[in-house]
């Protein structure tokens, strides 16, 4: 009994330690000089840009795999840092939505990101900063 009671105390204390070193790589990485504001407004553009991605058949299924959970992601009320913490509430959002695109470009190409945005050039532009896509 108290052997299963101390193997469920360190598998909680691990899970803290993730989700801690989680949110201190999130705090590293978060986007700066506005542009997580500038992505911010184009995200209903940017959830519309994954959902058409994902259902594009001529890009590589394991990489739609990753815009169907980038876009279960953006579209669920479960964030991995709730979004009442100050600046990086909403930057774990934008810093997964950088990562995923990143991939796409480096997989399927720039083309395929702009040829389904569905938003403004000045969106596309915050988004492409956001994603350090060139």
């Amino acid at each position: 009994m108290q052997t299963a009671i101390e193997i469920v105390l360190a598998v909680i204390l691990g899970l803290l330690l993730c989700w801690l070193a989680l949110i201190v790589v999130l705090w590293r990485l978060r986007p700066r000089d506005g542009v997580a504001l500038e992505a911010l407004r184009a995200v209903p553009d940017v959830v519309r840009l994954t959902h058409r991605l994902a259902r594009d058949s001529s890009l590589p299924a394991s990489l739609r795999v990753w815009l169907w959970l980038l876009l279960a992601y953006l579209v669920s009320p479960i964030d991995l840092v709730p979004d009442f913490i100050p600046i990086i509430g909403y930057a774990d959002d934008a810093v997964i939505v950088a990562l995923v695109l990143r991939a796409v470009v480096r997989r399927a190409g720039r083309d395929a990101v702009m040829s389904h945005w569905p938003g403004t050039a000045d969106g596309l532009a915050a988004v492409e900063r956001l994603a350090g896509i060139s």
